[in-house]
This record gives C-alpha cells, structure tokens and sequence, in this order.
C-alpha cells in the first residue's frame, strides 16, 4: 500500500490509564512488519495516572525520521480522550489534520472532587471539528463495553485506525501482530476489541457541528 506522505505523522494521545503506550506499539509494530521505517517517541504529562500521555510515530517508506513530531505537523491524531486531544491538536494539529476521537471523558481528579468543570463534550467535539481536516467520532469506550471490558477501548481505537484508510498498513498486519503481543486470557476479547473498532469505522461519518 503507498504512503501518501513521507513522513506520516501520526499521535495517539491520552492520558494515563488509558493504554496509549499499549496501543502504540501496536501501531508501530504493526506498520514495521509491513516494511517501513518507523520512529516512535513518547511524551508524558504527571507520572501517576491520569496524567497526558502522547505517542509520536512516525512512517517512512526509507527514511527514519527524528521520534519528535514538530509543532503544527500531526498528519493523523488518534484521541483517546477529549480535552486531551483538543489540547494536543493546539501543539501539533494544522487544518489538514485527520482525527479519529472517542468521545469519553476521563475526568481529571479537580473535576471529579468539583473544584474544576469539564466543558460539554460536545462542545469540545465542535472545537476539534473547527481545527482539523476531518473528524471521525468512535465510541470506543462503548464498544469495549459491550465486549465486558472497558479498558479495550484502546484496541478499538487501534482497530478503527486500521480500518480508516489513513495509514498504509494492512490490516493483516495487525491481526499478526496482537498476537506477538499480548497473550494469555486477554488476547480473544484484544482482538474482538481490534475487530469491533474496524467494522465501526466504515460506517462513521464525519463529525459535523451543523
């Protein structure tokens, strides 16, 4: 499959807890195996969890890049959390960007002992819309859950990326890969997770504020 930039840059952001660093790996395995050059580094916010955690991979069919994506350069953003997203597209979006978002908010400790407000997520979805080229709404969170396990949002995600056009990867690569990585009583409902977000992401439609 061509590459349609060289370098594509890619972030999977999040925040701790999330399995960003899982997810990932995935990706970067997955394209890897697919016979490209990929770079791959991560940034974290607070060590504990719940702090913003961003993956930067980058793809080349030749060269391998620097593992830092620079300012305002993100071809693709994976967000695995709102607020999180919104805030790294600031960084490192530009209006060509392409994200594909689930919507579930992880609310930060001051939210949850009410000394701060979340916004409404729909609000944070108009603003995202506002600052990118296309944004694909994935109700990852939702679908783990439908599954038994909601912290398989990640793999949805990492499905949905797959199946969205976006990278240059076969989808073949990555059901070859999951396995190579997670193993044990994990790796059925893993893969059950990759499938769902997959088949999720031919039917979504860009989101529109309208």
């Amino acid at each position: 499959m061509p590459i349609k930039k060289d370098p594509l840059n890619l972030i999977i952001a999040g925040v701790g807890g999330q399995g960003n660093v899982l997810a990932s790996q995935i990706v970067a395995t997955a394209t890897i195996s697919d016979g490209y050059q990929v770079t791959m580094g991560e940034t974290y916010g607070a060590t504990q969890r719940g702090g913003a955690v961003m993956s930067h991979i980058r793809i080349s069919r030749e060269t391998q890049y620097g593992p830092v994506i620079p300012e305002g350069k993100a071809d693709i953003i994976v967000g695995l959390e709102p607020i999180e997203t919104l805030r790294v597209i600031g960084d490192f979006g530009n209006p060509g960007t392409k994200v594909i978002l689930n919507p579930r908010p992880n609310y930060p400790i001051g939210v949850l002992s009410g000394e701060s407000s979340y916004p409404p997520v729909e609000e944070v979805l108009k603003a995202i819309s506002g600052l990118v080229e296309t944004l694909q709404v994935i109700e990852a969170t939702k679908l783990a859950e439908e599954l038994g396990e909601m912290v398989a949002a990640n793999i949805v995600m990492v499905g949905a990326l797959a199946g969205s056009g976006l990278i240059p990867v076969k989808v073949k690569a990555f059901e070859t890969v999951i396995p190579q990585i997670i193993s044990g009583d994990n790796l059925e409902l893993n893969l059950k997770a990759f499938r769902s977000g997959l088949k999720k992401i031919k039917s979504a439609k860009p989101f529109s504020s309208i």
